[in-house]
């Protein structure tokens, strides 16, 4: 791109109600700029008044997804690096919390001068700031910044008075809005309503913003038409050309190409006056060949995800999509079976349980629920020779288990469950004894990991040092790591600095690896994460060596 050339400002909100895909809508037209030859960088603004998701519920978020500065962000920044392959920081994220809290900090400094702190111009140019702030030295062509909620929520109106503010600013050919809303299908009518959007969009233009382009998403066979997008073009006073779908799709790394075909990217450079800067796509054909392997692959294999939040699959978002990128690379359609551990932990019936698996993954996790159920299963993968993948919580699992049931450590646990544990094979990192708050307080972001020459993960990695991302609290007891070994268990990986145990591989089983640090934070459609790449080959093998 010419280096004159103005940023260009991409908005991305939402109306009706929520779960539209904003996230999925933001990370695709990155993924399509980016192909296009332009640097591109996306941000999430959420009104919510937490600092951060890091101490929320799973069941009211979704998975929290760490960056590699340690921040604890909303799972949508796990969809854009996904998508754009670019490791995100601290300013691509911020919350309504975070700009009062921002703003009361320096109230309380005096630098305000005695003025009184309002929401129209404080809080507004604090939120203006943080737009302008993921984008230092104007290292991005365009920023994409996707705002949480929908409109008309009141915690979200001094977000939408800033955007309209800093547009601006900017001007009119260098800012962008794009409205996602929703297009029901009404069975007693026989018909799509566009009556939801054109409320939407009369909202927004209430608040004092103009959407560009709307995208509308819809339910199974019930797509948008001509006649619909003329209708709503009229009453949303937008151009035809700039009406979208976003339809169900088999998976979601297929929204891009649904866009693309229409032409989504075409007219967003046409409207921003950029046209003649981009270069020919780079990354279509990749998807292409990528979405193919997904909907006609050669193998089908089952895992086992034996979590906590089962009911709620948000909660394994990264995880969920790692399987995905790393089938595709074994050319694998990859079946979840979710199973209680709770139930597990009653039945004990793991035989039954665990029938027709290829692999058992251990995810990570937080509290006792459960977890005499997940080690069992470790149990079980272990003797019976299923590949199994241990995940933070996952690989403290595996540990105990072997301690117990190999190490003849009988009451071996982990001091989270049982303080007065006579074996506690996992314990407190001594910088966390006396942690009171519980925001951000926990090893955070990424981690250098020395590899074991000879072992299987460095053979996977081809490298002796690695750097992966964490979150937790408990690690592997050093004051064990001889009773271990001595037992056959193989500490792998080892943070050198701090001399934790950050990995653990067994000899002799076909697949058999626990990593204390969380790797699907790290993988992305255009490179599966290794671990979870080499996982999929040996449930592959498995399935292979069971016909």
């Amino acid at each position: 791109m010419v280096a004159k050339q103005p940023v260009k400002w991409i908005f991305v909100l939402g109306g009706v109600l929520s779960g539209l895909g904003k996230g999925i809508i933001s990370s695709s037209l990155g993924y399509l700029l980016k192909s296009r030859g332009l640097k591109v960088t996306i941000q999430k603004l959420d009104p919510y008044l937490n600092i951060d998701p890091g101490t929320m519920n799973p069941y009211q978020h979704g998975e929290v997804f760490v960056l590699d500065d340690g921040s604890e962000t909303d799972l949508d920044l796990g969809h854009y690096e996904r998508f754009i392959n670019l490791s995100l920081s601290e300013i691509n994220t911020t919350s309504a919390g975070r700009v009062y809290w921002n703003v009361l900090k320096r109230e309380r400094k005096g630098d305000y001068l005695g003025d009184t702190i309002q929401v129209i111009p404080h809080i507004t140019d604090e939120i203006i700031r943080r737009i302008k702030g993921v984008n230092p030295r104007r290292k991005y062509d365009v920023v994409i910044t996707e705002v949480g909620g929908t409109v008309g929520d009141i915690e979200g109106l001094p977000f939408m008075e800033a955007i309209r503010q800093f547009r601006l600013n900017v001007g009119w050919e260098n800012s962008l809005i794009i409205h996602t809303t929703l297009l029901p299908f009404i069975s007693a009518a026989g018909e799509m309503k566009t009556k939801p959007t054109q409320h939407s969009v009369m909202r927004l233009r209430e608040i004092g913003l103009q959407p560009d382009m709307i995208v509308c998403r819809t339910e199974s066979n019930h797509h948008l038409n001509t006649k619909l997008k003329r209708k709503i073009g009229l009453f949303c006073n937008v151009e035809n050309t700039h009406v979208f779908e976003s339809p169900d799709v088999g998976t979601i790394y297929e929204i891009p190409l649904v866009l693309h075909h229409q032409g989504f990217d075409t007219e967003i450079a046409h409207r921003l006056r950029i046209s003649a800067e981009l270069s020919e796509h780079s990354d279509i054909e990749y998807l292409e060949d990528f979405i193919h392997i997904f909907k006609k692959p050669l193998h089908t294999i089952t895992v086992a995800v034996c979590g906590k939040y089962n009911s709620l699959h948000d909660a394994y978002k990264s995880i969920l999509e790692a399987f995905i990128h790393a089938g595709v690379e074994n050319n694998a359609k990859v079946k979840v079976v979710w199973v209680d551990t709770e139930e597990l932990e009653q039945s004990r019936d793991v035989e039954n349980r665990f029938k027709g698996v290829d692999g058992i993954l251990i995810p990570g996790g937080f509290g006792v629920r459960g977890i005499e159920g997940k080690i069992l299963a470790s149990q079980f993968a272990r003797e019976k020779n299923i590949p199994f993948f241990g995940i933070c919580l996952g690989m403290q699992c595996a540990v105990i288990e072997y301690a117990r049931n190999v190490c003849l450590l009988k009451d071996a646990n982990s001091t989270e469950f049982d303080e007065e544990t006579a074996h506690p094979v996992i314990d407190l990192m001594p910088g966390q004894r006396n942690v009171e708050d519980k925001g951000a307080s926990m090893r955070l972001g990424d981690y250098a990991c020395e590899l074991k020459s000879g072992t299987k993960v460095a053979g996977i990695y081809q490298r002796r040092q690695i750097h992966e991302r964490h979150r937790h609290r408990y690690e592997v007891n050093n004051q064990y790591s001889t009773r271990l070994e001595e037992g056959g268990m193989v500490l792998c990986g080892r943070n050198l600095e701090l001399n934790l145990v950050e990995m653990i591989e067994l000899p002799g089983h076909p697949w058999f690896i626990g990593v204390q640090f969380h790797p699907e934070l790290k993988s992305r459609i255009i490179q599966a994460h290794p671990l979870f790449r080499d996982f999929m080959r040996a449930a592959v093998e498995h399935k292979a060596q069971s016909i």
